[in-house]
């Protein structure tokens, strides 16, 4: 019977892998729905708050690009031709071969500079014209070739086109899209959860499917109880911070990066690039020992995986076989960065890392060290690869503290069957002085990939990613040990252990969704699929709209306005949808058909300083002279953003008629009388 369960759990597994490879419809299991666009007002505010409108902050971004480009081919009155030209450019960049370079530069050369030059429209300056046909004369086609027109582009494209894009629609699409990034808050439900594929010290490791665009991703759980158990809350809080760092940024091909991190009252979620074709370990297994040539593909990938990690001043510190997976394709991505730690502004000293591995300044008690001690297990893995075992685990001993004593003393002799540049590097990588230790020496990375070994390795190719796997997984197979031979933990190991309120309060802040990661999730799937349905949902809602309101309200004084949910009913008992307007002197709650509720600014006591729970929402209480008015929105950054708007409103109009009180006192006398006409006219001078 167990056997059966396995058998299935494997063949779920292995169709959900097929399904998201499909069509992006076939993906999808949840459909993602887009805030409705009035959601421009306050997410164009948001933004301008944190300076994120403006040409380089929003090109930049994946679906900024895309649909900036919409608009330039699409919306736009006038031809953005800079636009077709800088995609040209970038697609000359990520050319492999010089006859190709040659080729596509001709082309640009051509369609694009000569043209303009003949037809008197070349918009760009003498010294980019001078500096690509000097290049070309020599038939030298450079990769940064045109990259001097880059800059003259993008100063093209952030004058009169971005600014017409800002007016736009896809603007505002892009707002309902950074809305909805931005709401992100992530549960089990999210996901379709399949097979084990792993198992560490504090959980375990599924294969799951995003349900909302059919995504693949390898999900790891840590158990809250067992993390308490094992005191391991800092590792663990560790480690989501040390994959934010790989993760953002530049994209690294040979990291097992992570794109969301949340967490349920008893686990904690990290949700990974799938690996899909077994480790390095398992394959040692499976195929034996790799040769030189063999040996040298993976080193190269997991160099320039190092590489990353070093230039955000990150130390892995459990560089083993076990830890390089394997995609469907065969090439490898280090994983698993519960040791990894910041070395940025203090130097580590703890002994951690797996026995046969690690450098002597770890094993050292007290001794500080950085990306050196990465060399040395890199080293390590090497040897491991060409001979089965770690070069301090001779004779197959599994005694950690022989292993650890002769990683400090013992001289590594290699086999005589190595090449003369393979001994050099692993002499080098192995050598128990830092100081004398390859990739130590100043040079980092650069010392390595340098090394005779890898003569005739082009760094380019390896990071794009193009040389030849050695090894290519099955297909159609999940490649890790049975489900059953994983196992899982024992409940009963955690079963006296109880989470209080302040272990719960340790992961606040782990909730995380890498920007870049999901756009591109969205743009790979369901982006052109949800941008076609949408549109054709608020085609239909444009013309009712308009009839009730203008939803631009350019030409008011109009500070913010959109969709809010308000209390009321019969004894404020349920939320009714309003569209509301802010203005200077008023908030004016329409419903869908009648005269809207008016609440003029002298009218209200007090806006509430903070979002304050009613009925288990978060809410903006409006308190006036007699009652309040209480509004909420599933929006959380448009509704912080209602508050501050509300709040400015007020102290500005309670500061505005006591000044207005002031000077008719002092003309006319204070009385009720003129208070009442001071009101009455504040009432008038805004908005109406």
């Amino acid at each position: 019977m167990a056997d059966l369960e396995a058998v299935l759990a494997d063949v779920s597994y292995l169709m959900a892998m097929e399904k998201s490879k499909c069509t992006p419809a076939a993906r999808a299991s949840k459909k993602i729905v887009l805030p409705d666009p009035s959601v421009r007002s306050v997410m164009h505010k948001y933004l301008e708050k944190k300076n994120e409108v403006n040409f380089d902050k929003i090109f930049h971004q994946t679906l900024g690009y895309l649909l900036f480009k919409d608009f330039c081919e699409n919306l736009s009155e006038v031809p953005v031709p800079q636009l077709r030209f800088y995609e040209e450019i970038k697609a000359y960049e990520k050319l492999e071969s010089a006859e190709e370079r040659m080729k596509q530069a001709r082309d640009i050369y051509d369609n694009f500079i000569m043209k303009e030059l003949l037809a008197r429209s070349h918009d760009y300056s003498k010294e980019c014209l001078q500096h690509v046909q000097k290049h070309l004369m020599k038939n030298d086609v450079p990769v940064t070739l045109f990259e001097p027109y880059i800059e003259e582009i993008y100063n093209h494209l952030r004058d009169e086109p971005f600014k017409k894009f800002l007016e736009s629609e896809k603007y505002t699409r892009f707002c309902q899209w950074k809305n909805l990034e931005l709401n992100i808050q992530l549960t089990m439900n999210d996901f379709s959860v399949h097979r084990i594929i792993g198992r560490g010290g504090f959980g375990e490791v599924y294969g799951c499917r995003k349900a909302d665009t059919g995504k693949m991703y390898a999900m790891k759980c840590l158990d809250k109880k067992r993390i308490k158990m094992k005191q391991g809350e800092t590792l663990a809080l560790n480690e989501r911070i040390m994959l934010s760092l790989v993760s953002t940024g530049q994209d690294c091909p040979f990291i097992v990066c992570m794109t969301y991190a949340f967490h349920t009252p008893d686990k904690l979620c990290f949700i990974l690039d799938l690996m899909n074709g077994g480790d390095l370990h398992y394959h040692l297994s499976q195929h034996g020992v790799f040769n030189e040539s063999e040996m040298k593909f993976y080193a190269a990938e997991v160099i320039l995986g190092l590489e990353h990690m070093h230039r955000r001043y990150i130390v892995y510190r459990d560089l083993k076989p076990a830890n390089i997976l394997l995609d469907e394709h065969g090439h490898v991505r280090i994983s698993d960065l519960g040791l990894a730690c910041d070395f940025s502004k203090k130097k580590p000293h703890a002994s951690v890392g797996t026995h046969g591995y690690m450098a002597p300044e770890v094993l050292s008690k007290g001794t500080a060290y950085d990306s050196s001690a990465d060399w040395f297990s890199f080293g390590c893995m090497l040897y491991k690869l060409l001979k089965g075992h770690s070069p301090f685990r001779q004779h197959k001993t599994k005694d950690k503290h022989e292993i650890d004593r002769m990683t400090l003393t013992m001289n590594v002799e290699l086999p005589d069957s190595f090449s003369k540049e393979l001994k050099s590097l692993l002499e080098g990588l192995l050598q128990r002085d830092v100081d004398k230790r390859l990739g130590c020496k100043g040079n980092g990375a650069d010392e390595v990939k340098e090394h005779p070994f890898f003569a005739g390795i082009d760094w380019q190719q390896v990071y794009l990613q193009k040389y030849t796997p050695p090894l290519i997984p099955p297909r159609g197979e999940v490649n890790a040990a049975d489900a059953f031979d994983i196992g899982s933990f024992d409940e009963e190991d955690t079963k006296g252990i109880k989470l209080t309120d302040a272990d719960q309060e340790l992961y606040k802040n782990f909730p995380l969704v890498i920007s870049e990661r999901w756009q591109n999730e969205v743009a790979e799937t369901v982006f052109d699929t949800i941008n076609y349905e949408a549109d054709r949902a608020e085609n239909k809602k444009k013309a009712k709209q308009k009839k009730l309101f203008d939803l631009d309200e350019k030409e008011s004084d109009c500070i913010l306005h959109g969709y809010i949910k308000k209390l009321g009913g019969p004894w404020m008992s349920s939320w009714q949808m309003r569209y509301a307007k802010l203005y200077p002197n008023r908030l004016e709650l329409h419903p869908d058909s009648a005269k809207p509720e008016m609440v003029f600014m002298d009218q209200v006591e007090e806006v509430s300083p903070e979002l304050v729970q009613v009925k288990n929402e978060n809410c903006i209480v409006v308190r006036m002279r007699d009652g309040k008015i209480v509004l909420t929105n599933t929006d959380e950054i448009g509704l912080k953003e209602w508050l501050t708007s509300l709040k400015s409103a007020h102290k500005l109009s309670q500061e505005l008629l006591g000044s207005m009180a002031k000077k008719a006192g002092k003309i006319y006398g204070t009385d009720s009388n003129n208070k009442n006409a001071i009101i009455a006219a504040h009432r008038n001078t805004n908005g109406n």
